[in-house]
């Protein structure tokens, strides 16, 4: 068994808040171990929380429909949330919740060592891009070594607001030739990567 596997036995044990009372299923994430990119989302729904998986609701077929636009398959990026269990009624995640989690996330990505971690809207984007607004740098990157950081609205703002959706698209094809830049640098250290950063 994966070390991935092994700690999603431990996320799915978490009593570390409320959430775990209510919750259905646990979703630690899912996609390919060596996977070159991260999306990170907000938190599991409704269909998410009856299934265990992230992004299985519309928001997910859209993400399917956007990662099929570069030429990829969810199989072959990994893709999770800030949060593993779905707040009541998909409210906003608390920031109890959020540290509550923190450990979770870092320790996937310490075992992951993407490339590339694409943030899905604004509680994942507050994790690694401090002090911004998501209107301002969705569709930007930022290189530290030799990982890079992308902003993206989350897919399902694209639901609520079709304006966003062409918005969206866009941003996703400035991933690929994003990634090949990740060839021209040293491999990078995960413990350069910000640390807990407040919401905006």
């Amino acid at each position: 068994m994966s070390a991935l596997s092994e700690l999603y036995k431990e996320i799915a044990n978490c009593r570390r808040c409320e959430l775990a009372r209510q919750r259905t299923r646990v979703v630690p994430g899912e996609g390919a171990e060596d996977a070159a990119i991260a999306f990170i989302g907000e938190a599991p729904g409704w269909h998410e929380d009856q299934q265990g998986r992230p992004f299985v609701g519309p928001a997910g077929q859209f993400l399917d429909e956007l990662l099929a636009s570069i030429g990829l398959k969810r199989q072959q990026v990994y893709i999770c949330n800030v949060l593993k269990c779905r707040p009541p009624n998909n409210r906003d995640p608390l920031l109890t919740e959020i540290a509550a989690c923190q450990q979770w996330l870092d320790r996937q990505l310490e075992l992951l060592r993407p490339k590339m971690i694409v943030t899905l809207g604004r509680y994942s984007m507050a994790r690694f891009f401090p002090g911004e607004t998501i209107s301002k740098i969705h569709g930007k990157a930022r290189r530290e070594g030799g990982l890079i950081y992308f902003a993206m609205y989350h897919p399902a703002a694209a639901l609520h607001q079709q304006t966003l959706r062409e918005t969206i698209k866009a941003d996703m094809l400035k991933i690929p030739a994003l990634l090949a830049e990740t060839q021209k640098v040293p491999e990078a250290k995960l413990a350069d990567r910000p640390q807990q950063l407040s919401l905006l």
